[in-house]
This record gives C-alpha cells, structure tokens and sequence, in this order.
C-alpha cells in the first residue's frame, strides 16, 4: 500500500505533464536556456561571439537575469535519455526530469514524516498532497521558483520534529545549508523563510547560532562559487543574478509593474487555493494547533511557513508560485490532524463522521484537482497552434516548396511556442520524411516594424491573435481556441455568435478547441440541451499568406 501511495505523486505530476505539454512565458527563459545548451556548444574559446549567434538570450533577456544553473543541470541530466529516443522528446524529458526531482523531493518529506509520525500520518500526507493540484501541476515547469523547490522541500522536512532536541537542533542548521543554496542560486526571497526558520530553530529549539552562521557561510560561498562563474560565463559579464533579482524587485520595487495584489491575499486567495482541500486550512491545521496531542508537532512545521507567508505579503506584487515552497509543511500538520482524528473513529460517533467528512473531502479535492487540470490544458493556443500549423504546412505545401518563413507573435510565444516546439530536431537534421518543409521562425515584436508591409512580405505563415494585425493578403487555415470561462446552457439556448460562426466552419477549428466542441454537441444531445463546461473563444489564428505561386 505505501508503495503505491508514494509511486501516486511521481505518477500524477507525469500525468500532468502528458495532459499538459506546453508552457507559458513564465517560464521561456529556462526553457529556451536548456534548448539552446542540447542543440548547440557550451565551453568555446569564442564564447562571446558563438553564444550572441546561438544562444536565445542575447535576443530575448528578459526584465532581469536570470541564472542558468538550473537549465544547465537539466540538460545534462536529460541528454543521454534525449539522444537515446530524439531530439523530438526533449522538452517533455527535461520537464520530466524536473518533475521526478520534485516528486523525490516530496517522498523525502513523506519519509520523514513517517519516521517521526508513522506510517497512517504519512500516507495522509501523500493524499492530500496528492490531491493538491498546484504543486502537481507545477512540479514540472522550469519556473525559478520550480527549481528551487527540490531544495526548499529537503529544508523544510527538517522542520519534523525529532525526540532528540540536540538532533532536532542540528536538523534546523542543515535546513538553512539548503536554503541558503536555493536563496543565493535560484530565488533571493527565500532569505525571509531562511529567517524565519534560523529564528524558530534557534528560539525553540535552541538550535546552535554559531553553527547555523558557520554552515551559512560555507554554503553561501559554495552557493557563490556554482552561480557567479556559470551565469558570468553565459551572460558574458561578471553577475550574480539573484541579486539583480533582490534589486529590482525589493529596492527599486519594480516588480509592482506586474500587478499590485492586496496585502491579504495569500492568506485568503492563494493558501486556499494552493492547498485545495478545502478542510485543510479551515479544519484540520486549526485542528492540529488547538489539539494538545499534536501542537508542538504543528507549531514546527506551521510557524516558520506562515511567519514567511507574513512578511512576503509586505512585497506588493504577489502571485501563488511564490509560495509554493511552503504547501509540504503545512499538507504535514494537515495530515497530523486527519490521522488523529481518523484514528479515533471507532471511538465515538463524532469522530467516525468526522473521518467520513475528511475522507470524503479527499475525493472531492481530487474531482477539483482534475477538472482544473482539464480547464488549464486550455489555455496553451500558442504551443497548439504549432503543432498544428506544422501538419497543414506538409499537407497544404506543393513539392516545391522547401522552405517556409513563419511570424509568431506575442501570445503565441506566451501560450507554448518554444525553441523545442520551433525545432523539434537536432542542428542539421531534418526531421522525418513526411515533414518535407523546414520552417524558420520570426518572433519580432516592435510595433513600428510590424506596421511595416513590407516585413511581411517574407513571410508564409503566421500565428497571430489578430488575424487583421499581418498586413497584405492572407487567408485563415485555422483557429485555435482557448479558455475564457466556464458556460451554462440550457435546452433550446443557442451558443453564442462566436460558436455559430465557427460551426459554420468546423474545419477550420483545430485542436482542444475542436474536441471541446464535439464534447458539447454530444453531452447536449445525449442530455437534452444542457452543458456546463468550458467556454471556448478563438486565441489564435493561423494564417497563410495568399501568393499567386507558391513556388519557390
């Protein structure tokens, strides 16, 4: 039973990672760092000319630097299996690898949780982490935040508590040795729960201050000696990008550029959110702190993440992936109070009905996990419209034609259209035989060019949310629709003008957006006109340019 309980998180997070192949713009800057380090050359004595020509960043760097420590990681361990089966694979086993990182991560905690708690408690954790779906979701996207969360989850087991105060102390100093590697490589806000957990282990736990700083120290300065020759080389100047990070975001505090969210909203948005079960944070946590039998257990794994959550709140511009880090410990002192009480159920009524409830609550966390899962499928029209953009291409192309030039714009590149998507082959091959056209690929983005006929003159094709936006003659050869909420219809209600107009040309709606429809007309054939589902609308159009011949 346990074996099968722990292969469930690993399982779930592929799962997810199959239902949901694409990215976000989130995280290109990973994404197109581990293309560039399989398709082309690392170490060259000619580095600053050979990486501005090959490499992605040097086009597109982003509002700050970023490190490519954890892209390099990725696609070292990812190439041998990469060049076992294809380059056509690589985006989904580098963000496999990542994903069984962090599910090895999560089974430590498990594992720990189960020496110090035992076996029911632990398996309780594995349910409702395994019934969460943000961090399954997340578990394998190259987010910074993503990459850091390995390491943060080893930090925080050491949080569960060990009869042996004098071990449980030296637990906290090997927490920090973790965090201050995540914090100093990947994200510099993890320094406020490196604070609030050295604060903690030491108040509490009267955890060793000189050694904490000691081995602060030495993981800091080895921290150090991975990110600033590793980032300097590739960014070809001298950096260290979490602290171009800390700057921007917390001096210059340009991060609110992005939004500007209220100063309770992880507490009451994004922790209920993150944690799914809607008994989690109302119930059984609250349960756990009030209950004598597991408080002190609670405290150590409660406080220090919520102290976190606090004082992050502080930082205006807020988002739910910048908390993930802290849903392990608080899915523990969930599951603490879930065993108590499930372990008393024969004891009286009120305890077997409670269990009944939290058992209950499970299943429908993991009906919510996979309908958000469905719904989230959704929102990739950018990496959908690739795809299907490549098989119209070699089905529509004369023989002729070798070569075609295609323009991808914003939300494309934003919904899935990567390097991998791009060039789904190693440098100098060209595919397999039925793709007969080799496709380059354009993603300029200023507006004074674009406004230009003539820059599109050179194109074939192009993916665009507009399709008014590509000047000159173009034809559309299809759509790709994305999610924009949740409908109800009732028998005898038509579908809005948008779902006339594109079943009037049902040939021309490709991917999900298709399948959702077809889903729609059978459920309210089979239920008498009603459906409450996904409502689609067209995100992306994929156009064709009209030539007189298309001989080249």
């Amino acid at each position: 039973m346990d074996t099968l309980l722990s292969a469930m998180i690993p399982t779930l997070v592929v799962l997810h990672l199959v239902v949901a192949p694409y990215t976000k713009v989130e995280e290109s800057f990973n994404m197109q760092a581990t293309h560039d380090m399989l398709a082309y050359d690392i170490f060259r004595r000619d580095a600053r000319e050979y990486l501005s020509a090959h490499y992605d960043h040097f086009d597109f760097p982003g509002a700050v630097p970023r490190t490519f420590t954890g892209s390099l990681l990725l696609s070292r361990l990812g190439a041998p299996l990469i060049t076992a089966v294809g380059f056509q694979y690589a985006q989904f086993i580098v963000r496999a690898v990542l994903g069984l990182a962090s599910s090895a991560a999560l089974l430590y905690f498990k594992h720990r949780i189960g020496l110090a708690f035992g076996k029911p408690t632990a398996r309780w954790f594995t349910v409702l982490q395994a019934s969460q779906f943000h961090v399954i979701f997340y578990a394998s996207r190259l987010l910074p935040n993503m990459l850091a969360f390995p390491l943060t989850t080893m930090a925080l087991a050491q949080l569960i508590p060990h009869p042996d105060s004098k071990k449980q102390g030296e637990r906290y100093v090997t927490a920090i040795a973790w965090l201050t590697i995540a914090t100093a490589v990947f994200r510099s806000e993890l320094a406020i729960l490196m604070v609030t957990v050295t604060l903690y282990g030491w108040l509490v736990h009267r955890a060793s201050l000189p050694r904490i700083i000691k081995l602060f120290s030495v993981s800091f300065v080895l921290s150090l000696l991975l990110s600033l020759p590793c980032d300097s080389y590739f960014w070809q100047k001298p950096l260290w990008p979490e602290l171009w990070g800390f700057y921007y975001n917390a001096v210059l505090g340009s991060s609110s550029d992005w939004g500007v969210s209220p100063w309770h909203y992880y507490f009451t948005s994004a922790l209920p959110k993150i944690l799914t079960n809607p008994l989690t944070s109302t119930i059984l946590i609250p349960f756990a702190l009030w209950n004598s039998g597991t408080a002190r257990q609670t405290r150590a794994l409660v406080v220090p993440s919520l102290l976190f959550v606090a004082i992050y709140s502080i930082q205006p511009h807020k988002e739910a992936r910048f908390i993930f880090y802290v849903a392990p410990p608080l899915t523990a002192a969930a599951a603490l109070g879930a065993n108590y009480i499930f372990s008393r159920r024969k004891k009286s009524y009120l305890f077997m009905a409670a269990s009944q409830i939290i058992a209950g609550s499970v299943l429908v966390s993991f009906a919510i996990s996979t309908a958000m899962l469905l719904i989230s499928s959704l929102n990739y029209p950018g990496g959908e419209a690739l795809s299907e953009l490549k098989t119209l291409v070699t089905s529509l192309s004369s023989p002729e034609i070798q070569t075609a030039a295609v323009h991808t714009d914003v939300l494309s590149c934003m919904t899935g259209v990567t390097l991998f998507g791009q060039h789904p082959y190693w440098p100098g091959e060209h595919g397999s035989a039925h793709e007969t056209v080799l496709l380059t690929f354009d993603k300029t983005e200023d507006e004074i060019t674009l406004r230009n006929p003539l820059f599109w003159e050179r194109f074939d094709y192009a993916l665009a949310e507009d399709p008014g936006k590509p000047l000159g003659r173009w034809e559309t050869i299809g759509v790709v629709e994305g999610f924009a909420g949740i409908e109800v219809l009732k028998p005898g209600k038509p579908v809005r003008n948008e779902d006339i107009e594109a079943a009037q040309q049902q040939q021309r709606v490709l991917g999900r957006g298709a399948l959702v429809k077809r889903i729609r007309s059978f459920v309210r054939e089979k239920t008498g006109g009603w459906w409450v589902g996904p409502r689609m609308e067209p995100r992306v159009y994929i156009l064709r340019k009209s030539r007189e011949s298309e001989a080249k």
